[in-house]
């Protein structure tokens, strides 16, 4: 996979703000095929830097109502890329 597929978006909350403040990690959404290598090589090459870790997670997407009518988010998944120290990623 290219690696621009790979990672998708960031994820810029009030929670991930805190972790790259104080842990050093930043969050991102990435292809849900994509193992935690690929993810870690992609990081590493799109934004030139350093990976120490990655952690990922399969987000089961919500089942949301309009009216009577049911439906149900995409499922997704979740990164958390931990960087080497003196290493950091701007947006």
């Amino acid at each position: 996979m290219i690696q621009y597929e790979i990672v998708r978006r960031p994820l810029i909350t009030e929670k991930t703000t805190i972790q790259k403040e104080s842990f050093n990690q930043v969050t991102f959404e990435v292809e849900r095929k994509a193992n935690r290598v690929e993810i870690k090589r992609a990081i590493e090459k799109i934004f030139n830097v350093r990976v120490a870790a990655v952690r990922t997670m399969q987000i089961t997407g919500k089942v949301k109502r309009r009216g009577r009518i049911l439906g149900k988010r995409k499922d997704w998944k979740k990164a958390i890329v931990t960087l080497m120290p003196g290493e950091r990623i701007d947006f």
